[in-house]
């Protein structure tokens, strides 16, 4: 083969490579990406109300977003041994951001998950004048981690956002399995059951009820602003989803327990991990679900009617 063939057949083959590369691309795309047929889709279809609201539901993903970073001075520890974590906020120009808006009680808050969600860790570091944020943690476990910041600085016209970076920890990587899906859990004496759906694409409202010795808990203690803290997150690629609590303590409507409820959009169909925390007695627990969110809706699709799902202890999903 001559020198031009030769280039020729290069030419050919690399385009042949990324040809390929780019109908893998466009094939697997992002969790919760609309991967259907163009006869399906329609030749141009802009995403409704609804796709943008479950898109902007889900966070955590990037390490910088609309010009700040989460920047970890400890991305690195040992396992098995209480470690300071230190980090920081940027701002665009790489300066520690120090002034914030705060929500639900605190100017910052700072999660810790294992990648296969047995191991979450929610921490409440604290601010140096200079912008430096520190805490410890116990993590007991060899693997990767990862850490959110979920804040809103004090700017005029910044949005809340939540940021993520991985966290290593030192040792011999033994994954644990995912537990099963359930609707209840139990944290020292506590039993938690769960009710409610949780819907891709769609607000859904999910309701927790505490109870402790086969009695409902109607004396739960505020924390952060309510009397329960949901934190959700997507098995795979963690995304953090956005949660909301109905109600507040003392605002003349809102019982203390044994129910605590939840706004939740689950940005795409998959597995999710939902951790509540709950305050009791002065002390905060956390009880833990494994949770299917089903296929999204289509256009055209037959509406089905509205499923329902009882607990152990025969409460029906509330819509």
């Amino acid at each position: 083969m001559n020198t031009g063939l030769r280039i020729a057949a290069f030419g050919t083959a690399v385009a042949a490579i990324f040809g390929a590369a780019y109908g893998v691309g466009k094939g697997v795309g992002p969790l919760g990406e609309d991967t259907r047929p163009a006869h399906a889709a329609g030749p141009h279809t802009e995403p409704g109300p609804g796709d943008r609201k479950a898109a902007s539901s889900a966070g955590g993903l990037q390490v910088s977003a609309a010009g700040y970073t989460l920047a970890l001075d400890t991305p690195r520890v040992s396992p098995g041994e209480r470690t300071p974590l230190r980090f920081s906020i940027r701002d665009a120009r790489g300066r520690k951001v120090t002034a914030y808006t705060r929500e639900h009680e605190k100017e910052l808050h700072f999660i810790v998950a294992s990648r296969d969600l047995t191991v979450f860790r929610h921490l409440h570091p604290t601010r140096a004048a200079d912008g430096t944020w520190s805490t410890t943690a116990d993590l007991p476990a060899a693997g990767g981690y990862r850490a959110f910041a979920d804040f809103k600085p004090a700017k005029k016209g910044a949005e809340a956002l939540t940021l993520g970076a991985d966290l290593a920890v030192s040792g011999t990587y033994a994954p644990n399995p995912l537990p099963a899906p359930s609707r209840t859990a139990e944290v020292d004496g506590y039993e938690v059951t769960l009710a409610g759906a949780l819907k891709p694409a769609k607000s859904s409202t999910l309701t927790l009820k505490v109870s402790r010795n086969g009695e409902p808990v109607t004396d739960l203690q505020p924390y952060l602003g309510a009397y329960g803290h949901l934190v959700a997150l997507r098995s795979g690629d963690l995304a953090h989803l956005h949660v909301h609590p109905h109600g507040a303590p003392r605002d003349g409507a809102t019982r203390p327990g044994p129910e605590v409820a939840f706004s939740v959009t689950a940005p795409s169909p998959g597995t999710y991990r939902l951790f509540l925390d709950f305050q009791h007695g002065g002390t905060v627990r956390t009880a833990a679900f494994t949770v299917e969110a089903g296929p999204a809706a289509r256009p055209g699709d037959p509406v089905a009617p509205e499923a329902v799902h009882d607990d152990a202890h025969g409460t029906a999903d509330r819509h």
